[in-house]
């Protein structure tokens, strides 16, 4: 039985239909809206697997090119492995419904969003992450939902719900808000340097907008049947068993928590487990119940480490020793590497990060087809996070979803101080690469990025740092915390990042792992890391305040110069035979825009020199009165065709060659001859006069 419900947002009607499509799922829903249509699947295995530990979910966003009417180039490389933007949208999808499935539910699950026609006139990543909350909302998998998401921009002063592309082209804003119905689970976007109680403003406003949107997946629901949930047992740890390890473990971990430095804390976990796998684990004769045993000792380890450190938090002391505001000890240098165009090195307590910049040419952007069109990406910032920054031994094999989600954070906060491109003409690539990580390596990219950038000579709006908060609660009682360690963001509710000017907020990302947080709490988020990110320039600004008055001497020198847009055919030639050899002489790189702007690029500025007199050779024009030394192309009886500029030619008349009278050209002149004349005229339609006679008065 198909089932229908629909509702509108500023304008726009959504409707989610289920029953038609895809019915061996647990549960499947078509969202539409407009011409956008998006299928979201949900499956959840019916048992978990021996010995499974965590939550195994995954979130797949599948863009299908036949969804605009056009074949992608490159089938398999296209629509085989998901582009970065699929997975920052399937990262949209996943946070807000991961903390929302019950504890100690372990069966694979798997939610598949496939967009099956767009028209880029609505955010599909929104879409899909209403189709994801329905799809499981009607379902039987067990889910504490539903979710919804909106994107927020604003212009003119004015809140929008789910902007459009051009709508959001003149926003001061583009932020993605999702959440339940008792407040808000996940932020993500960026922003142009607005302040604290705007970015509050901004989430209420979301937040109001997604009400319709939970109502209406209510109504599905009950349209259905209201499926029951399937039922599940959670692994239950023996009591007796539980009793004898909290009472050896507990005094461990309390003793390992108090410990400062993050690898001195660490080997007293480990040596709590090992405690209790010698005193309770190791002595069983059983196998399979030794095996139990030792799964369960984890799950009693993080049991205990939750409970203590959040009251130890709670009580006013985290576990570094600081103060709930304290920003940790910071760490600046720059120009570490010689060959980089620009480098700094960011460390705040025992999270490093190594910026670099490169910066290139035209030829260096990058080129994305997405299902909204080919986009050239003129910034780029890369992030890494190598096993060995956190001492572990692991896979290297390029960047995975937590990467790509990290770096492009990263990105959005940074790229709001990029230079115009017209003053700056140059590509720019950062990268971010995490040294060593104790908490919010993507904020401490943002500070080891912009250090790069000012010793790279990049001319950049305002300086940039980022700080992540942490928040524990517990009924009342509620501690927000300043530049959060890793432990802290393990065992908290909350991870809260906030990059920005010292005028505003550039970029934005919460992630919320309890039901709710209220308003007013955020608003203290907001306000304390607006505290922190200035101290955090402050100390950025003691090491570099401003760019580097010049770029470094490995980075391509561009020169722009400005040409007749009539001219560029000329410039190019026939097949780009004009073009390409003044490439091969030099060694420059050449950019022409169809606005006559032609930007040359080349480390060695005497090649830039060599090219531009070549570009403007073609392009000059004949003066009137100027002398030109010219290359006799072709002899007539009445006078000769002499070539003064670079496929420039004018007529030296039989009666301007000499003094005395000529009675034949070639007496005078013979084709390939190099002749000195002078422009005497230039009329209405082009043509050149010229006179040799004039130069011999």
């Amino acid at each position: 039985m198909v089932n229908t419900v629909t509702t509108s947002i500023a304008g726009k009607q959504i409707t989610i239909e289920t029953g038609r499509l895809a019915k061996q799922t647990d549960g499947a829903v078509l969202v539409t809206c407009g011409n956008n249509m998006v299928l979201v699947t949900a499956v959840s295995a019916k048992e978990a697997k021996p010995d499974q530990s965590f939550f195994p979910l995954t979130v797949e966003f599948i863009e299908k090119y036949y969804a605009i009417g056009k074949i992608p180039g490159g089938y398999f490389k296209r629509e085989g492995k998901p582009s970065t933007d699929s997975i920052l949208s399937a990262r949209i999808i996943d946070r807000p419904i991961r903390p929302l499935f019950p504890e100690g539910y372990l069966n694979d699950t798997q939610v598949v969003a496939t967009i099956l026609s767009a028209d880029g006139s609505f955010p599909m990543d929104t879409l899909s992450s209403l189709g994801a909350s329905a799809a499981l909302h009607i379902s039987n998998i067990p889910f504490n939902g539903p979710t919804a998401a909106c994107q927020v921009g604003r212009v003119n002063g004015q809140f929008i719900a789910n902007p459009t592309p051009e709508q959001l082209a003149q926003s001061d804003m583009d932020i993605i808000v999702s959440g339940t119905k008792n407040g808000i689970l996940m932020v993500e976007g960026e922003a142009k340097f607005i302040s604290e109680a705007d970015a509050l403003a901004a989430l209420k406003f979301g937040h109001q907008s997604i009400m319709p949107l939970l109502q209406m997946q209510e109504e599905l629901r009950e349209k259905t049947g209201s499926v029951a949930k399937r039922a599940f047992t959670p692994a239950v740890i023996d009591a007796d068993f539980r009793t004898q390890a909290e009472n050896l473990i507990t005094p461990l971990i309390t003793k390992a928590l108090s410990q400062k430095v993050k690898q001195d804390r660490y080997a007293g976990f480990d040596a709590a487990k090992d405690a209790a796998m010698t005193q309770l684990v190791k002595t069983l004769t059983d196998e399979k119940l030794q095996a139990q045993r030792k799964k369960e000792v984890g799950a009693i380890i993080e049991d205990i480490k939750y409970k203590v450190a959040r009251a130890q938090i709670l009580d006013g002391g985290r576990i570094d020793g600081r103060d709930l505001k304290t920003v940790r000890p910071i760490m600046c240098e720059v120009g570490l590497l010689p060959r980089a165009h620009g480098s700094g090195l960011f460390q705040r307590g025992e999270t490093q990060c190594l910026g670099t910049v490169t910066l290139g040419t035209a030829d260096d952007e990058q080129t994305v087809e997405t299902l909204n069109g080919t986009v050239k990406r003129k910034f780029n910032l890369h992030y890494n996070f190598p096993p060995y920054s956190v001492g572990e031994v692991g896979r290297f094999g390029g960047q995975g979803r937590r990467e790509i989600g990290h770096g492009n954070l990263a990105e959005r906060a940074i790229k709001a101080v990029t230079p115009d491109h017209v003053q700056f003409p140059y590509t720019i690539r950062i990268v971010s690469e995490v040294l060593e990580s104790n908490g919010s390596s993507s904020m401490g990219s943002v500070c080891a990025g912009t250090l790069a950038l000012l010793d790279a000579g990049v001319k950049i709006k305002a300086n940039v740092a980022g700080i992540a908060m942490g928040l524990i609660k517990e009924g009342d009682k509620v501690a927000v915390l300043s530049d959060i360690l890793g432990d802290e963001d393990h065992l908290g509710d909350m991870d809260f990042k906030v990059a920005g000017s010292a005028t505003g907020i550039t970029a934005l990302q919460m992630d919320i792992k309890i039901d709710s947080v209220s308003f007013a709490v955020m608003e203290t988020a907001l306000n304390q890391a607006k505290e922190g990110r200035l101290h955090i320039l402050g100390e950025m600004e003691k090491v570099m305040k401003a760019p580097r008055g010049q770029i470094s001497e490995f980075a391509p020198r561009i020169e722009t110069i400005k040409i007749k847009p009539d001219k560029i055919r000329e410039v190019i030639g026939s097949g780009g035979k004009v073009i390409r050899g003044i490439t091969e002489q030099t060694g420059v790189k050449i950019e022409i825009q169809d606005d006559g702007t032609i930007n040359i690029a080349s480390a060695d500025p005497a090649a830039t020199k060599k090219a531009i007199a070549m570009i403007e050779a073609i392009c000059a024009e004949a003066e009137v009165g100027k002398t030109y030394k010219g290359k006799v192309m072709k002899v007539a009886e009445f006078g000769a065709f002499v070539e003064i500029l670079p496929n420039t030619q004018g007529l030296l008349h039989i009666s301007e060659l000499a003094n005395e009278r000529v009675r034949q050209v070639t007496d005078v002149v013979k084709e390939g001859d190099m002749v000195d004349v002078k422009v005497l005229e230039v009329d209405r339609s082009g043509r050149i006069k010229l006179s040799r006679k004039a130069l011999l008065q």
